[in-house]
């Protein structure tokens, strides 16, 4: 195994071809001396937490799967995992994938691998078998570990052609799937789960893989983004010390297959000694029960998950006291969405960041109202951030630039090490190609998407400029994405997609534009087309796919 660290643009792993980008030695030092790089394995903190914490509670709230027990009984799985995993030629430095439902499996398969000072690759569990083979491939995983069925996919279906051309691949298991016959070679996850338990704790060099997370899907090929024992763990106490949630223990609903779900689920509340509860699938009216049954804090994330509840007919008073404090992130808030959520008595925190540079900016429940609704925050501890013209050049305050960021918990660069020229440069700041504006007070608020904006004959609409003020001047509207659509003559225009609020009626492009016109929007930024659907395609994290909606729209408008 090579002993270079990642920094040093050499590659990582035992055989791996990673090649990262190199963190400026000024910024490390920096990082170092403020503690926000501790230059403990993730693995060795995980560890010490599961040890030190082994009565507090785990809580799987699956009506397919569901588990409880502590967090005593989930290090020992981890360890027998991890042990059986070595005795199978896995090692430090090697890649370890699971595609699992928020089961107690994925929090095992998580832990083991990370005790084994190998690179976790999570994948979300609705990936179909193409983009699951994509990620094994490109990140050369030495085990993968799998469900058998869940809901009404058969993973077991999928699997040959998964692993297919898959030669670092030592390791498949499986997890239920009972009674099914398995793939050649395949074991199931429980004999893994009666090996020899792993001996030592491995530690690896804190600036080697920890974490390749994928990103959601929204692009063509996911992006294998690879975060550091350093990196992965600044972020983890950066959004502990947040404190969004209020201090309650919280439901989960975002996949832990997903790099944000991961976090807030299998690492954050362990280090801090909290109960963890996950939930597979998002019923939001079984979690409106579990959330008066065991008192959890829920909702966190993109809006969808709070909406959704929010919504809901079975929402009381009582339930109102566990949504009393909620981080949003992840995708756009509204302002109209944070003002309802805000009425309804919901203390509402916004963030910023990406599976790159997972927490840029952020803000406290103690903080200004003006600042937590309608501005993405203040960089958090380490983090820096520029805003920058076309040409480059500094913008000042009120002027809207393109946002630059570095930080501690900025990861090391993408498994395809052609695409990291593209946003990071040589002082390590990342081009995160969103566009925002800060105010005098040093918050920073995302205006737009540079690759979500619709040019009409030349001029550049800003989608989420249209989308905010649907949301305030169509009450029936629940959620909308704008989206560019092909045109003959103008080269684009705008289509409306338009999520409604039960028994209401989509208004015409007619009358949307009017109400549009009366808001203050300029009449060459209306939609020339409306659409109502009853749910949108998303990502894990709730985000709507708008890369989906434009092939939807083109095909049906041609």
């Amino acid at each position: 195994m090579s002993d270079k660290s990642p920094g040093s643009d050499q590659p990582a792993g035992s055989d791996q071809q990673w090649v990262t980008r190199a963190v400026p030695a000024h910024l490390a030092q920096r990082y170092r001396a403020d503690g926000l790089w501790g230059d403990v394995p993730m693995g060795v903190r995980i560890e010490s937490a599961l040890r030190e914490h082994g009565d507090q509670i785990l809580r799987v709230h699956s009506q397919e799967r569901p588990w409880e027990g502590t967090f005593g009984e989930l290090r020992e799985r981890a360890l027998a995992v991890a042990g059986g995993l070595r005795a199978r030629g896995v090692a430090a430095g090697d890649a370890v994938a699971f595609q699992l439902p928020n089961w107690a499996e994925a929090a095992v398969a998580f832990y083991a691998t990370s005790f084994l000072g190998a690179a976790v690759v999570p994948i979300v569990h609705f990936y179909g078998a193409k983009e699951v083979a994509y990620i094994l491939r490109r990140t050369r995983v030495t085990a993968f570990v799998s469900a058998a069925r869940f809901g009404r996919r058969d993973y077991l279906a999928d699997l040959a052609e998964a692993v297919t051309d898959l030669p670092s691949l030592r390791v498949l298991a499986v997890v239920g799937g009972d009674g099914a016959p398995l793939p050649a070679g395949a074991v199931r996850f429980a004999e893994l789960e009666a090996s020899v338990p792993l001996a030592e704790i491995a530690r690896p060099d804190p600036d080697s893989p920890a974490v390749i997370a994928y990103t959601s899907g929204t692009t063509s090929q996911p992006k294998g983004v690879i975060h550091s024992h350093n990196t992965i763990c600044a972020e983890a106490d950066q959004l502990r010390a947040m404190n969004s949630g209020g201090g309650v223990d919280h439901l989960t609903g975002t996949p832990v297959g997903h790099f944000m779900g991961m976090l807030g689920a299998l690492q954050m509340p362990v280090l801090g000694g909290s109960q963890v509860n996950m939930i597979d699938v998002w019923d939001p009216k079984r979690v409106l029960e579990i959330v008066l049954r065991y008192g959890l804090a829920t909702g966190a994330g993109s809006t969808y998950f709070l909406a959704s509840l929010l919504d809901h007919p079975d929402l009381t008073p009582e339930h109102m006291r566990y949504l009393a404090y909620v981080g949003l992130g992840g995708a756009a808030v509204p302002e109209a969405f944070a003002d309802r959520a805000t009425a309804a008595g919901t203390s509402v925190v916004r963030m910023y960041g990406s599976t790159e540079h997972p927490s840029i900016t952020g803000t406290r429940h103690e903080d200004d109202r003006h600042d937590r609704l309608y501005t993405d925050g203040r960089p958090l501890a380490g983090v820096e951030i520029r805003l920058l013209d076309d040409e480059g050049q500094p913008v000042e305050v009120g002027v809207p630039g393109e946002i630059w960021s570095r930080g501690p918990d900025l990861c090391l660069g993408y498994t395809d090490a052609s695409l990291n020229a593209t946003v990071f440069d040589d002082e390590g700041w990342y081009r995160t190609e969103d566009v925002g504006v800060l105010d005098d007070r040093g918050c920073l608020t995302i205006t737009d998407r540079r690759k979500d904006i619709i040019i009409r004959g030349g001029e550049n609409i800003s989608a989420a400029e249209v989308e905010e003020l649907i949301l305030k001047v169509v009450p029936e509207v629940l959620e909308v994405a704008v989206v560019a659509v092909p045109d003959e003559r103008f080269g684009e225009k705008a289509c409306a997609v338009l999520r409604l609020a039960a028994n209401a009626t989509a208004p015409t492009p007619e009358a949307l534009r009017e109400r549009l016109i009366k808001g203050g929007l300029g009449r060459q930024k209306t939609p020339e087309y409306v659409q109502a659907v009853s749910d949108f395609p998303r990502t894990s994290t709730g985000k709507i796919i708008k890369a989906t909606l434009r092939r939807e729209a083109a095909t049906r408008l041609a």
